[in-house]
């Protein structure tokens, strides 16, 4: 009997959990290809899921690091060349702005409704589908209504490469 369940694998964690455990996953697949270390905080109260840390830079900043706010949707949010993604005002304040020591981003990962199309495997790999994509709100404008529509850019798309320039930045006192 065929279950109609939106998750495979016979679990019963929550699809909105799945989305939430699959998005740290892949962002820690990427910062360790970077060679990048991870860490979190246990409450999640200042819209940081993820910190991101690099060692042994020679600027300004010789251990720097950033912080992700991670979202994860199976929605079909893109719109021509962006994602318009809904953050609530508290997401949208807490990313703004340049008076934080360490630079913050959105991140929002773009996954297929079924989750078995979420990984694929191969006789010598396993692939994570589909992409994330990141924007900085630190030049954002202030805000009066309690949520927001943010344009992700599709041609921001986060990467290995993206995070060591984050770090690279972070270093240098500075955010991309």
């Amino acid at each position: 009997m065929k279950s109609n369940k939106k998750y495979s694998a016979g679990c019963g964690m929550d699809l909105n959990r799945q989305k939430e455990e699959f998005q740290y996953a892949y962002l820690y697949a990427l910062a360790a290809h970077a060679g990048l270390n991870t860490g979190g905080f246990k409450v999640d109260d200042d819209s940081v899921d993820i910190l991101v840390g690099g060692k042994g830079y020679s600027s300004k900043i010789r251990n720097p690091q950033i912080q992700i706010q991670l979202k994860c949707t199976a929605q079909n949010l893109v719109h021509g060349e962006v994602i318009k993604f809904r953050l609530s005002r508290k997401n949208y304040d807490d990313l703004r702005g340049d008076n934080i020591l360490t630079p913050r981003y959105l991140a929002v990962l773009l996954v297929p409704e079924n989750t078995d199309k979420w990984i694929t495997y191969g006789d010598n790999s396993i692939s994570l589908h589909n992409n994330c994509f990141w924007l900085s709100l630190r030049e954002a404008p202030e805000i009066n209504q309690e949520t927001v529509t943010v344009d992700v850019p599709l041609e921001q798309r986060l990467k290995t490469d993206t995070l060591l320039e984050m770090i690279q930045a972070a270093s240098n006192g500075e955010a991309i």
